[in-house]
């Protein structure tokens, strides 16, 4: 698998890597599966109620979070590029059939690497549209809630 390429803004970018005891394909079918994704996708107090996925460069995606307050939090995006078990990239800058949304603010690419004995390098990189954007990120706690959702995930790719 190829590295993604370093030659994006620094300053744009917030980058979370990890090795997981988990094997990729375990990895990759929790993000892939709705069934899957809502058991670990949000770090509390939040959940995820619903996940619409149609897992192909041009899907959709629909994942819905809850907070504890009561209000509902649909995250429409679209895949950019799905390698089983190695990669996945979405954005959130079009919504179903390449319909522009109304406030790109990122682009996740997940990268899953095999490190030998059901271990996998877990990369999730952020990339913004602004220096602002992803400072707003950070500043919702990103490396802390992308953590404990990434804790989350590997618990239950552990149990699959």
């Amino acid at each position: 698998m190829s590295s993604t390429p370093s030659s994006f803004p620094a300053d744009r970018e917030l980058v979370l890597q990890r090795v997981l005891n988990a094997s990729r394909e375990k990895l990759f079918r929790c993000w892939t599966t709705p069934g899957l994704i809502v058991q670990w996708f949000t770090p509390p107090p939040f959940k995820t109620i619903k996940a619409e996925l149609d897992v192909r460069a041009g899907g959709t995606s629909n994942i819905t979070m809850l907070s504890p307050d009561g209000r509902e939090f649909p995250k429409p995006g679209i895949y950019l590029e799905v390698v089983p078990n190695e990669k996945l990239v979405f954005t959130d800058a079009f919504t179903s059939a390449w319909e522009p949304s109304a406030k790109p603010f990122m682009t996740g690419i997940l990268t899953f690497e095999d490190v030998g004995k059901g271990k996998t390098k877990y990369t999730a990189r952020v990339r913004h549209w602004t220096v602002a954007d992803r400072e707003a990120h950070e500043k919702m706690c990103f490396h802390e809630g992308w953590g404990i959702a990434t804790g989350q995930l590997e618990a239950l790719a552990q149990k699959i």
